[in-house]
């Protein structure tokens, strides 16, 4: 039977932005995105032109190809590093690339199953399937925006065609601004911060894992 799941890499590390940054969880990257092809070659010709993720085949850390939901739920079960008790729940996040282009409802059920609170990290372009308990929508200008409302928009600012203001209105419980990395992103971070203090419906957010050198 073919595989169902193309995953780049499973890992064990904390959250490293937005909402619940510092918070341990296991990370499940699913290979492939609908806005870049993750070629280097392509990338002037892409829709999100920033990506500065590897998620490109099967080949990382923990990836693979999974046949059942099952077996990928147990995948990232295993990799679970934080035990179990009083006060600790096991947390997947799942990413990409773009992880709805594979993410269904057998999957979230399963890691249900085995005790975990499940994340989503997504360009928004999708829809999601029923009962995730955390939405994490990242909009990226130029592409179609289906997830209008969630837990937490994270916006890569600036974004020229993708403004803070395009998406205030929008129904999400936390609004944050990430500046744009590359060799700009010192001015970009002043940027997001002036920006932040001057509309305070939106909080900074800071790629810490990166700051931390952890994956």
């Amino acid at each position: 039977m073919p595989a169902i799941y193309h995953v780049k890499e499973i890992f064990y590390s904390l959250q490293g932005e937005g909402a619940r940054t510092g918070r341990a969880a296991v990370f499940c990257r699913f290979a492939g995105c609908n806005l870049w092809s993750g070629r280097e070659q392509d990338r002037a010709r892409a829709l999100c032109t920033f990506c500065d993720t590897d998620f490109r085949g099967t080949t990382g850390a923990g990836g693979g190809r999974f046949g059942t939901a099952g077996q990928l739920a147990d995948a990232i079960d295993a990799i679970w590093g934080g035990g179990r008790g009083p006060g600790i729940q096991p947390y997947a996040v799942l990413t990409g690339g773009e992880p709805l282009l594979q993410l269904d409802e057998a999957l979230i059920a399963a890691l249900h199953v085995r005790g975990f609170e499940v994340a989503v990290e997504t360009n928004g372009t999708r829809p999601v399937p029923p009962g995730l308990d955390w939405l994490c929508v990242s909009p990226k200008a130029g592409a179609g925006l289906v997830l209008r409302a969630g837990d937490e928009l994270k916006l890569v600012y600036p974004q020229a065609g993708a403004e803070p203001e395009v998406y205030a209105g929008l129904d999400f419980r936390h609004f944050f601004l990430q500046p744009l990395g590359g060799p700009d992103q010192v001015a970009h971070t002043r940027q997001a911060l002036a920006y932040c203090l001057a509309h305070p419906q939106w909080r900074l957010s800071l790629q810490t894992h990166k700051l931390l050198g952890i994956p």
